[in-house]
């Protein structure tokens, strides 16, 4: 007697925008927690910047900001993990996450954002859930002529009239 057995492999998935990426396969890891590194970084297939960098980051994957890193950069990726401390614009094409250590300080287009409890972010997050557009928005301010400006008599003060006035009877 033999018994089959089915075994069901499930992927990890998350609810906003695919795999988590702490939980894929390692990634290789672009810049050590020791490394201090500065100017442009080019990364194919995604990977994890642990140290200290400042410049420009342009990744084609999922790209992690460690705990313990410090970043000063404009960056550029599919997909974006906050854990450390990030300082520049973001540009997230699928999600960017900012964990629950995370700090962004900077501006940010996003297809989908995730923000654990804890993570902070200053500066301004657009997300574009239909795909990020190809070009910047422009703004359209109208410059209209202003109507001239009316200019006020002062009244007489009529406290002092009534004092006056009362003052004659008494």
């Amino acid at each position: 007697m033999t018994d089959a057995v089915a075994v069901e492999t499930v992927g990890v998935s998350s609810s906003n925008g695919g795999p988590e990426p702490y939980t894929l396969e390692a990634k290789g890891t672009v810049l050590a927690r020791d490394d201090v590194l500065t100017g442009k970084l080019q990364v194919k297939d995604g990977g994890q910047v642990l140290g200290n960098f400042s410049g420009e980051i342009e990744c084609d994957g999922d790209l992690l900001i460690g705990p313990d890193a410090h970043v000063e950069a404009d960056i550029r990726s599919t997909r974006v993990t906050i854990a450390g401390f990030v300082r520049g614009k973001v540009v997230a094409v699928t999600r960017l996450k900012i964990t629950s250590t995370g700090r962004l300080d900077g501006d940010a287009k996003v297809g989908a954002l995730v923000v654990q409890e804890g993570g902070v972010h200053l500066g301004v997050i657009r997300v574009h859930p239909e795909g990020l557009p190809e070009s910047d928005p422009v703004a359209i301010v109208e410059t209209s002529q202003r109507p001239p400006v009316a200019a006020f008599k002062t009244a007489p003060n009529p406290v002092g009239r009534v004092r006056k006035f009362w003052g004659e009877f008494f």
